[in-house]
Order: structure tokens, then C-alpha cells, then sequence
């Protein structure tokens, strides 16, 4: 089991700020494959993915108790 958490518009999408999820051990690629199909993310890509709060690579593996933050891209002046 994994611990995802959601920031900013991510939450709405998902309709909660966090899931658990049965799928470890999972690559980061394969999350957000997953992710995309079943929320539909539009631009998954330029969210950043934290795996037990470091910022994580498509090839990390995401193993089960991990924690992974999805952080979308920050706008503001």
C-alpha cells in the first residue's frame, strides 16, 4: 500500500487530498500512467512527483509504506 497525497487542483481532480493505493512496487512512470487513467490528469508531465519527500525520476521505484506527493507547477508574482 502507498500513501498518495494531492496539492492545489490535483485534490479537486482526485475529489480527496490523499489516496491508498494496492499497486507497489510501481515505478513513477507507471503512477502516472496509472494516474492519467484513472482521473484523467490533463498535463501530468509537469507535475512533480516526491517520493517520502524527495523529488522523484520516472525510473524511481515507489515501493510499499512510501509516501508520494503529486505538487503541481506554482504560479504567482
Amino acid at each position: 500500500m502507498i500513501n498518495v497525497l494531492f496539492f492545489a487542483h490535483l485534490q479537486e481532480i482526485v475529489g480527496n487530498e490523499r489516496l491508498q493505493l494496492d499497486i507497489a512496487p510501481i515505478t513513477v512512470s507507471r503512477l502516472k500512467q496509472y494516474l492519467q487513467t484513472e482521473f484523467n490528469f490533463g498535463q501530468i508531465e509537469q507535475v512533480m512527483f516526491a517520493v517520502n519527500e524527495e523529488y522523484a525520476t520516472d525510473d524511481d521505484v515507489i515501493n510499499p509504506g512510501d509516501t508520494v506527493a503529486l505538487i503541481p507547477p506554482v504560479s504567482g508574482g
